[in-house]
């Protein structure tokens, strides 16, 4: 099957931890190559943000990646994109006329905006995985949601004009729903693990003699990184690793760096915290090894890889009870999951581990065997039975439509 993705923002190349690269570039990057080895032909669009960039970059056998002009050639936040999706569907139009898919699987809402318009005039269907929902966005940040006016209503109309939609956690399939979207054309399709990288076995970063714990993540509010550097307070033995954000040279000038310093250095724990800065993603199952605990505490979360990356490495996770953490996290099997915004509550089960190794044991290989389910090449399969359903859908529909004409 040729498969056409539409990433606008999150391209499979970008290095990971800015503001606007994280889960959905790995997401898209390994599903893309999880169904090339499964025999597909994948193309995958995105933003140009770079004068340097070529037009097509071979990503690994079977997929290209494709810059498409929206916008200056230049990084731009993903919330002020809006303006520039006419010319990325116009762009997105030229380039599915000269591939002609089968199927156009679109990531985030802007993308599903072009697809379904450069799709539909080639009457092909289209796929859509959300990654994240402007309603609850919109619900847990309040005023401090930075999306654009618009992004609810267009997102509804998405979500009723494609094929069919893969939620990524059953917490997501209620949502949609509720914004409009019909039951029986949603798929939970969560996203995936590299178990070949993400394994138990295999090189332990250093560490001090102190327990560990490690966060990783964009820097920015919502991924709750200011609770763990919290609950150091009631954790003394104990030093915080926070993995994200610029290269380690430039963390002095990200704001949010310098938020979460000051916070440390105010709740009398900065001698404990160490900020790494971004890390290439082939770096950390080493750095998750030397964890005791990996610790997730958003305040929301439409998924989340890195529990899933701590689990397939034999570490447990304390994180917040939010999105795809329901699904992922077995409480009392693979870790502890307890309601945002309570770093003396994390603490109090980060201990709970922290003093009994053969829970802690115990817990690491019940994650790592559950990680098994989120093989990419399961998620891919599922995948590629939702593209399936959308095509025999489409061709059904197409049938029907001539058999009215006539």
């Amino acid at each position: 099957m040729r498969v056409g993705m539409v990433s606008e923002h999150a391209s499979p190349l970008a290095a990971l931890g800015g503001v606007d690269a994280g889960g959905q570039n790995v997401h898209v990057a390994a599903l893309a190559g999880a169904l090339a080895e499964r025999g597909h032909d994948v193309v995958v669009y995105t933003r140009r943000d770079s004068p340097d960039l070529p037009e097509r970059v071979l990503l690994d056998d079977g997929v290209t990646v494709e810059h498409l002009d929206a916008g200056p050639p230049r990084p731009v936040p993903k919330d002020a994109l809006l303006p520039h999706v006419p010319q990325l569907t116009a762009d997105l139009d030229r380039r599915l006329r000269d591939f002609l898919p089968e199927v156009v699987h679109a990531h985030f809402w802007m993308s599903g905006l072009a697809a379904v318009e450069a799709a539909s005039r080639l009457s092909v269907p289209v796929v859509q995985t959300f990654h994240a929902l402007g309603s609850v966005k919109r619900r847990l940040q309040g005023a401090s949601d930075t999306s654009p006016a618009r992004r609810l209503r267009l997102e509804g109309e998405v979500a009723q004009r494609v094929e069919r939609i893969l939620a990524s956690c059953s917490d997501e399939v209620h949502e949609l729903v509720r914004m409009g979207a019909r039951r029986e054309r949603i798929d939970v399709v969560p996203s995936g693990v590299d178990r070949t990288r993400f394994r138990p076995e295999g090189p332990v970063a250093s560490r001090s003699a102190m327990h560990r714990l490690v966060v990783i993540g964009r820097l920015v509010p919502r991924k709750g990184v200011d609770d763990a550097i919290r609950a150091l307070r009631w954790l003394p033995d104990t030093e915080l690793v926070v993995v994200g954000g610029p290269d380690a040279a430039a963390l002095a000038a990200d704001p949010e760096a310098r938020r979460l310093r000051k916070l440390a250095e105010a709740t009398q724990v900065g001698d404990r915290v160490r900020f790494h800065g971004r890390v290439a993603h082939t770096d950390l199952p080493a750095l998750i090894r030397s964890a005791d605990v990996v610790v997730c505490l958003p305040w929301y979360e439409p998924f989340g890889i890195v529990p899933l990356e701590a689990m397939a490495c034999g570490v447990p996770v304390v994180g917040s009870a939010v999105g795809g953490l329901l699904d992922t996290v077995v409480p009392g099997v693979t870790g502890v999951l307890l309601p945002p915004h309570q770093p003396k509550a994390a603490a109090r089960a980060i201990r709970s581990l922290l003093d009994n190794d053969s829970r802690r044991r115990r817990y690491g290989r019940a994650g790592s065997d559950r990680s098994n389910l989120y093989s990419w090449d399961r998620i891919a399969e599922l995948t590629e039975l939702s593209y399936q359903r959308a095509v025999t859908a489409a061709d059904r529909d197409s049938l029907a439509m001539t058999e009215t004409a006539r």
